[in-house]
């Protein structure tokens, strides 16, 4: 289960159908997120030697999911760049409580919530794209994307009691859906 309150809109696949171009190479930098907010938690909770492990992992997966995304990207002689990134991420840590064991739940629930909804955007792309290559690499990172949010909510589960993990889920995933319904202008992979 990936724990979001909300699909996607129709919105969001008419910035796909407009801007894929961008929303690809946006992609790329999701990876590049996802491992760095991985190695950061390994480094800031570095007493936790199973979450080490786990984030040594993901660290490893996330970067391999980068270096596909750029071959993908080389194959359809589209230039990787740096681009502004959307609010998505930005305000969805702004949620996180600053006192520790809090912090700590926070920060896993959160990249598992990001995680979650890059499951279900892949799950989207695969089914509404036209394009046979994209198709097949979207649903190649559905599972991956799935493991990493369970092990997320796992991980918080050692900072905290199940009743309160699950209420704080619940409260973040309920604000990850407002702000994933109010969106972004910027076409990317979460806006």
């Amino acid at each position: 289960m990936l724990h979001l309150h909300s699909t996607s809109s129709d919105r969001w696949l008419a910035q796909v159908d407009s801007n894929l171009k961008d929303i690809l190479i946006d992609h790329a930098h999701c990876e590049q997120k996802a491992a760095a907010a991985a190695m950061d938690l390994m480094f800031d909770y570095v007493e936790n030697q199973d979450l080490c492990e786990e984030m040594t992992e993901i660290v490893q997966e996330e970067l391999e999911h980068f270096h596909l995304v750029l071959a993908l990207l080389k194959r359809r002689e589209i230039r990787f760049y740096r681009m502004k990134p959307g609010t998505y991420g930005r305000r969805l840590k702004e949620l996180a409580r600053r006192q520790e064991p809090d912090k700590a739940v926070d920060r896993l629930l959160i990249a598992g919530l990001i995680e979650a909804r890059s499951c279900e955007r892949f799950m989207l792309l695969r089914d509404h794209l036209d394009d046979q290559e994209l198709t097949d690499f979207y649903a190649s990172l559905y599972e991956s994307e799935a493991r990493h949010h369970a092990t997320y909510v796992r991980l918080a589960r050692q900072y905290a009691s199940d009743e309160v993990v699950d209420t704080r889920l619940e409260e973040l995933a309920a604000a990850e859906s407002a702000i994933i319904e109010e969106g972004c202008e910027l076409p990317r992979m979460h806006s």
